[in-house]
């Protein structure tokens, strides 16, 4: 446990205290690149390849209509493109438009460029430690990839 303001913090409001933080600075840069959080999320997911519907939904945790008010406001601004599934004729990939690739690209690495500052005060061996940390806790729960890691090719 480490002494903050308010008393020491254990695990419990470490990582609450911490996804609030991440959310913010998440939802600042997502609003800087005239996007919502949803829609950062889904170009991030989509930076590397094309989902099916029901795949992505399961990836962002999101309802059928949820998703599809997500691709269809997506698709309007011309962020991404449905694609005829080439194994079901009833099913569409959503993939990324040029443009959206640039500005997820863009998103990607700016919002990765700000989570990075968050612990910039830290020692290698710490943040190496606060890595690996949170991958056990990540992967233990099942956590799907919806942001790469920034040196990750994508």
């Amino acid at each position: 446990m480490s002494k903050h303001v308010d008393g020491p913090i254990g695990v419990v409001a470490g990582l609450v205290r911490s996804a609030f933080l991440v959310d913010a600075v998440y939802a600042e840069s997502a609003r800087e690149y005239g996007l919502t959080q949803q829609q950062g999320q889904l170009l991030c997911v989509l930076m590397p390849r094309a989902y099916g519907m029901s795949e992505l939904g399961a990836v962002l945790g999101l309802a059928k209509s949820s998703l599809t008010g997500l691709v269809d406001r997506s698709e309007r601004n011309g962020l991404v493109r449905r694609n005829p599934d080439p194994h079901d004729s009833r099913a569409v990939r959503v993939a990324l438009t040029g443009r959206g690739a640039r500005l997820a690209d863009e998103f990607y690495t700016e919002t990765c460029r700000r989570i990075e500052e968050l612990t910039a005060g830290f020692a290698p061996e710490e943040r190496d430690t606060l890595a690996a940390l949170l991958g056990r806790v990540v992967e233990d729960n099942k956590v799907p990839s919806v942001f790469m890691e920034p040196d990750h090719p994508h």
